[in-house]
C-alpha cells in the first residue's frame, strides 16, 4: 500500500473513532479500549491514529464547521512543525508554507479557511484571569506541553548524568526544574519521586509560596516541624513538595477517595516521605471527620476545570460544558468555607487551582479575603502556556493573630 493510502486509510480511522467518541471518558482511555478491541492494529497504526485524534481536538472549537476528515487535515498542519510522513497528504502550496514557524501555519490557515478563527480554539476568553494573553493561550492548545521533572534534593548531579548518558534530550530551566520531549522515557534511567517527580513548571512554582510561609513561622527556627495539611491531596505532589521545600514538616493528608490516599501511600513509600497522617474526608459536608488538626499551614488544591492543563487533555477542552465553570466555583467556596474552620491564628491556607477561570481564581481568592480575620500574602497566576507547560493559580493566604491586625 502506498503511503498516500496509508495516511488516508489512518485519518479514515481517526474520523471513525471521533465520530464514536463523546468525552465521558478520557480519550486515552477510549482509544485503549478501542484498539483493544480491534487487533488488526498494529503499534505504528495506534501511534498514528492516536496522534490524528489528539490534533484533531487540539484545535478546539475552530474547525467544528469542517468535514470532520477535512479538520483533522487542517489540524495536522497547524499541529506539526514538519509534515514529515504526512507529506503525501497535502498539496505544494500547503507544504510551502509547512515551517516550525506555528503563526506562519496560523496565518496559512486563515487564507483557505475563512471559517478559521484563533478565538475559536478557547471560546470562552471572557471567563479568562486577568494577565492571559487569550490569542496566545488559544494557539498554545496546537502544542503538545512538555514533560517537566523536579529533581529532588542531593539528587541533582545524578539525575543529568543519567539523562545526559541516555541521550534524553532536555532543558534546564532552573537548578532542579528541566523540561523534556513529552514522549521521553525516563522510567528505566531515573528512581521516579525518589530522584525526581514528575511535576509540571508551573507546579514546581508553588515552591515560592511554600518558602513564603517560613518567614512567618517560628517554628522552623526552634527546631519543631512545621504542622501541615494537604486536605486534597490527590496524588501527593504537592506534599512532597513542601517536604522537599520546607525539610522539617509534621504533615496530614486527606482526599475524599480511599483509593487515591492508598495510591498515595505507594508514592510516599518511593519518595521517602515517612511518619505522615492520612484520613478520608468529604470537605463539602461540614459534618464530615475531621481529625484534631492544629496546621499552621493549610494546603488547598481545590477540584476544579482543570483548563489550564487541557492541553495535556484537549478533549476536554472540546467537550466542557461552561455552565460547570459556575459549579467548580461553588464547589470550591464550600470546601474553602468548611476548611477554613480549621485555620487557626497565625496559619496560612495556600489555595490552588489548575484552571484559568477568574472565577475559580481571583473571585474565591477574593471571597476568601472577604473575612476580616484573613490578609492575602500573595496571589498569581502561575502562566505555563508560553513555556509549552500548564497554567495555575496560586493565592496565600494568612489568619490574624488578633482582630485588630
Amino acid at each position: 500500500m502506498s503511503r498516500m493510502k496509508y495516511a488516508n486509510q489512518y485519518i479514515k480511522s481517526a474520523a471513525a473513532i471521533i465520530d464514536q467518541y463523546d468525552g465521558a471518558i478520557p480519550l486515552a482511555a477510549f482509544l485503549k479500549n478501542h484498539f483493544s478491541q480491534n487487533k488488526k492494529y498494529g503499534s505504528k497504526d495506534r501511534r498514528h491514529i492516536s496522534h490524528l485524534c489528539y490534533c484533531y481536538y487540539r484545535s478546539g472549537h475552530a474547525l467544528k464547521s469542517l468535514p470532520v476528515e477535512q479538520s483533522i487535515r487542517v489540524a495536522l498542519f497547524l499541529c506539526q512543525h514538519e509534515p514529515g510522513e504526512w507529506a503525501a497528504l497535502f498539496e505544494q502550496d500547503w507544504l510551502d508554507q509547512w515551517t516550525p514557524v506555528l503563526q506562519r501555519r496560523v496565518d496559512f490557515i486563515k487564507t483557505i479557511e475563512p471559517t478559521f478563527a484563533t478565538t475559536a480554539i478557547f471560546p470562552r476568553a471572557d471567563e479568562l484571569s486577568s494577565g492571559i494573553d487569550a490569542t496566545a493561550f488559544a494557539v498554545s492548545h496546537l502544542i503538545q506541553p512538555d514533560l517537566f521533572l523536579r529533581i529532588r534534593p542531593g539528587q541533582e548531579v545524578s539525575v543529568i548524568k543519567k539523562l545526559t548518558t541516555a541521550s534524553i534530550p532536555f532543558q534546564q530551566l532552573s537548578a532542579t526544574c528541566l523540561a523534556l520531549p513529552n514522549t521521553s522515557k525516563i522510567d528505566a534511567v531515573i528512581v521516579i519521586d525518589k530522584e525526581a517527580v514528575i511535576q509540571d513548571y508551573s507546579s514546581q512554582r508553588i515552591a515560592d509560596f511554600l518558602q513564603l510561609t517560613m518567614h512567618h513561622v517560628p517554628a522552623q527556627s526552634t527546631g519543631s516541624p512545621l504542622t501541615i495539611w494537604d486536605c486534597c491531596a490527590a496524588s501527593g505532589g504537592k506534599s512532597i513538595l513542601a517536604k522537599d521545600v520546607l525539610k522539617n514538616i509534621s504533615l496530614t493528608v486527606s482526599d475524599i477517595r480511599p483509593s487515591i490516599l492508598r495510591n498515595l501511600a505507594q508514592r510516599f513509600e518511593k519518595a521517602g516521605v515517612k511518619n505522615y497522617h492520612s484520613f478520608v474526608a468529604d470537605l463539602t459536608n461540614p459534618q464530615s471527620t475531621i481529625r484534631n488538626l492544629s496546621s499552621k499551614l493549610i494546603i488547598c488544591d481545590a477540584p476544579c476545570s482543570g483548563s489550564g492543563t487541557w492541553g495535556r487533555t484537549p478533549e476536554q477542552l472540546y467537550y466542557f460544558i461552561q455552565d460547570r465553570i459556575t459549579a467548580y466555583a461553588a464547589l470550591q467556596k464550600k470546601i474553602v468555607g468548611n476548611i477554613l474552620l480549621h485555620l487557626s491564628a497565625g496559619s496560612y491556607l495556600l489555595y490552588i487551582t489548575c484552571s484559568v477561570f477568574k472565577k475559580e481564581n481571583e473571585e474565591v481568592a477574593a471571597w476568601i479575603a472577604a473575612d476580616p480575620s484573613i490578609k492575602l500574602v500573595k496571589m498569581e497566576l502561575l502562566k505555563g502556556y508560553d513555556k509549552k507547560a500548564d497554567s495555575m493559580f496560586a493565592a496565600l493566604f494568612i489568619k490574624s493573630v488578633s482582630p485588630a491586625e
